[in-house]
């Protein structure tokens, strides 16, 4: 009986730990009021299976590597004024957790220092200067304190990007306190989730506009977004209010237009944002992969050169804990020697991807190539290496119409020389005339 219960319990430690897995989450905040101000976004990531660790941002005891392996799978920094990360955390260690394939999610406000200017940096996105914030002189809220700096977006200014925003969101009206951001142009990595409307602009509210200010107008980004070469995920809010519990609740009134909203859609956002990065959505992955002469299940050593073949890919989708088959219609194939030779569409066939096409008249090492870069998506990259060798001596034709007049040549000089042969060897002088 007692190892009866000693096997459920290891099966059921099992089974948590791969609960669980991929989802060990550091916190880091400012003040730990911070977790009462915004508790209804933290509850969300607990109830979908969030290990969240709470700790401030100066703890000595911070640390997210250790002997090369990271503690934690993603990071989440709701700690704008820090000053320096404490224990063994800093810049670089979070740019490396990055480089190593860790998600993290970071909120700003007006109190950003220079440390977390640096970092998001670091990643391609520009915070304006402390003490700044986006003011929108037409589109604030009707609480606002009257620097208009409590302004309303509308979901027209969202990223057209279901995956990362969310199917909802474009029917409820955003509120953000925060911080600008400009994005780099030369990144492109970088993506911009929400802009300002064409009357906002980042500066000091309580100082005089006397220089031109950070960014103006659809220029400046609220939320941006940065998917790494190697698909890590990392989110930019210039707003930490964006997630609490206020703005979850908060009515939104427009005091241009008038227009009264009785809840924001910030929660709707705020949970599609988290659900990207930390990779519950737009996850792709590379199932099994075929090619083979039409006709034939296995493939060949080698190709040979105008051979019809038939390729076929599995690409899964991650749809809560289940890998389902990924639908789309604009997968393409590449042929590719240097440059792609063959390029075609794939098509969606029993949860499969199959494309059949003919082989270019040209010999060579090839790689069958699916390259798939869409905005919310992982990066999806699958090459196979072939051969494909000219026609073999027996595979030629033997008689090509185009080549009948030289055939004539030949054998008209052959019987030319047969002829002039026959007549060279029998005919013969008359002796009477050799006499005469």
């Amino acid at each position: 009986m007692v190892s009866y219960r000693i096997v459920l319990l290891l099966a059921f430690s099992a089974v948590l730990s791969v609960a669980i897995a991929g989802k060990k989450t550091l916190v880091l905040l400012d003040s730990m009021s911070v977790r009462e101000t915004h508790s209804v976004f933290f509850r969300s990531l607990v109830d979908r299976g969030y290990d969240l660790n709470f700790k401030l941002a100066d703890d000595s005891n911070l640390a997210l590597i250790k002997y090369g392996e990271f503690f934690y799978d993603n990071l989440i920094l709701f700690s704008p004024s820090v000053e320096e990360f404490g224990g063994s955390l800093s810049v670089e260690a979070i740019t490396s957790f990055i480089d190593g394939g860790g998600n993290v999610l970071v909120a700003a406000d007006s109190t950003v220092g220079d440390t977390m200017r640096e970092l998001v940096m670091e990643c391609g996105v520009e915070l304006d200067e402390e003490n700044t914030a986006v003011i929108d002189h037409l589109n604030y809220d009707a609480s606002d304190s009257g620097k208009h700096t409590r302004i309303v977006t509308e979901p027209a200014n969202l990223i057209d990007a279901p995956t990362i925003v969310g199917p909802n969101t474009k029917n409820s009206p955003i509120l953000f306190s925060g911080v600008g951001m400009v994005a780099d142009s030369d990144n492109p990595l970088v993506l911009e989730i929400l802009t300002g409307s064409s009357t906002a602009y980042s500066f000091n509210p309580d100082e005089p506009v006397k220089e031109y200010p950070h960014a103006v107008g659809k220029n400046v980004l609220l939320i941006a977004a940065l998917q790494a070469r190697n698909n890590a995920r990392v989110i930019f809010s210039g707003s930490l209010d964006l997630f609490s519990n206020d703005f979850f609740a908060a009515s939104v009134i427009n005091q241009q237009t008038g227009k009264k909203t009785d809840k924001s859609g910030n929660q709707e956002l705020a949970t599609a944002l988290s659900q990207w990065v930390f990779n519950e959505k737009g996850v792709l992955r590379v199932g099994e992969v075929k090619h083979t002469k039409v006709g034939m299940t296995a493939p060949p050593t080698a190709y040979t050169i105008l051979e019809n073949v038939i390729y076929t890919i599995e690409i899964d989708q991650l749809i809560g804990d289940k890998w389902v088959p990924f639908k789309a219609e604009d997968v393409q194939l590449e042929f590719v020697r240097i440059d792609p030779f063959v390029r075609t569409a794939l098509t969606p066939k029993n949860g499969k991807y199959v494309a059949q096409f003919k082989l270019p008249d040209v010999y060579g090492v090839f790689k069958f190539v699916v390259d798939y870069n869409r905005i919310g998506y992982t990066h999806l990259y699958a090459s196979t290496q072939v051969s494909v060798r000219p026609l073999e001596h027996t595979q030629y034709e033997r008689f090509i119409p185009s080549a009948y007049p030289y055939y004539a040549s030949a054998f008209s000089m052959m019987g030319g020389v047969l002829l002039f042969s026959l007549v060279f060897l029998h005919l013969r002088d008359d002796p009477k005339e050799k006499a005469e």
